[in-house]
């Protein structure tokens, strides 16, 4: 089933969720280092791999961080190839103070805000869908 690509529609229905926890970004030399079933997401960078945990299991492998955040996802499914979507949101997220780290699944869309911004990141992101 493909996924949707007019900006109106994803807009109207993108049901943002907000995902129970608190998520970290860490890295990692080794994969192996992270049962990759606790991974949320996992990306190869020249520098190593950079993996986001739950915050317990991080502190539990004693990974490093710096960035504790609220994990919300889009709830539509939305096209890799959507034009607008991500600038829409994200520009929303700006103009109410609110940093964004975004990530594209096949299915969803998966926003990263500071944890001190979830509740106020999912109040501007419902205000979109109307």
């Amino acid at each position: 089933m493909a996924g949707e690509t007019n900006l109106d529609k994803l807009l109207k229905s993108m049901k943002p969720r907000l995902n129970e926890g608190e998520f970290v970004f860490c890295v990692v030399q080794d994969i192996v280092q992270v049962n990759l079933h606790d991974a949320v997401f996992f990306l190869r960078e020249a520098e190593g791999y950079t993996v986001v945990l739950n915050r317990q299991v991080a502190d539990s492998l004693a990974l490093d961080y710096n960035f504790v955040a609220s994990w919300i996802t889009l709830t539509v499914h939305s096209a890799l190839d959507a034009v607008g979507l991500t600038a829409a949101f994200s520009n929303a997220l700006a103009q109410n103070g609110i940093s964004c780290n975004v990530v594209a699944g096949y299915y969803h869309d998966h926003i990263f805000v500071a944890v001190k911004d979830g509740n106020a990141a999912m109040s501007v992101l419902n205000r979109l869908t109307v």
